[in-house]
C-alpha cells in the first residue's frame, strides 16, 4: 500500500509511503513529544476489500490511524472492536519519521485505557505493586 494523494502530499512534496514500512508499528508521539500509542491500523480511501488496485489507478491515500490495544486479535486472530481503537484524522499528523508526531489537537487521546485497567484491577492486588520498586 502506498500513499501518494491526500494531504501527506502537500506536506512532503510527492513522497510516497509504504505503510507497512513507514506507519504500523510506529511510536505515536503527541505534539510535546510524549508518547500516547501505537499505529495499529490505517483507514484508507480508494481501496475496494479483496480487490487487487487496478494498473493505472490512484494509489489509495490514507484517511486516519487507528491505534488501539490489538495484541490479543494479533494473538487469537479476528478483529478489535472499533469502540476500542482510537481515531486519529490524517490531517493532525504532523510529520512521519522514526516515530509519527502528531499536530497540537483538543481530542482527547484514550489509547492507554487497558494498561490503565490492568494496574488498577490486576497489578494492584499483587503484593508490592501499588508502588514503584526501590
Amino acid at each position: 500500500m502506498t500513499s501518494r494523494t491526500g494531504p501527506f502530499l502537500n506536506q512532503h512534496a510527492g513522497r510516497a509511503l509504504d505503510a507497512r514500512l513507514h506507519l504500523l508499528d510506529r511510536q505515536l508521539l503527541d505534539a510535546d513529544g510524549d508518547p500516547v500509542g501505537i499505529v495499529d491500523d490505517l483507514e484508507l480511501t480508494g481501496v475496494q476489500p479483496d480487490q487487487a488496485i487496478a494498473p493505472g489507478a490512484p494509489a489509495p491515500s490514507v484517511t486516519a490511524l487507528l491505534s488501539g490495544e490489538v495484541v490479543a486479535t494479533r494473538i487469537f486472530g479476528g478483529a478489535p472492536p472499533a469502540s476500542h481503537l482510537q481515531y486519529i484524522p490524517w490531517s493532525l499528523v504532523s510529520s512521519v519519521g522514526v516515530t509519527v508526531r502528531l499536530a497540537p489537537t483538543d481530542i482527547p487521546s484514550d489509547v492507554h485505557w487497558v494498561e490503565r485497567w490492568l494496574r488498577d484491577h490486576i497489578i494492584a492486588r499483587i503484593p508490592g505493586g501499588r508502588h514503584a520498586a526501590k
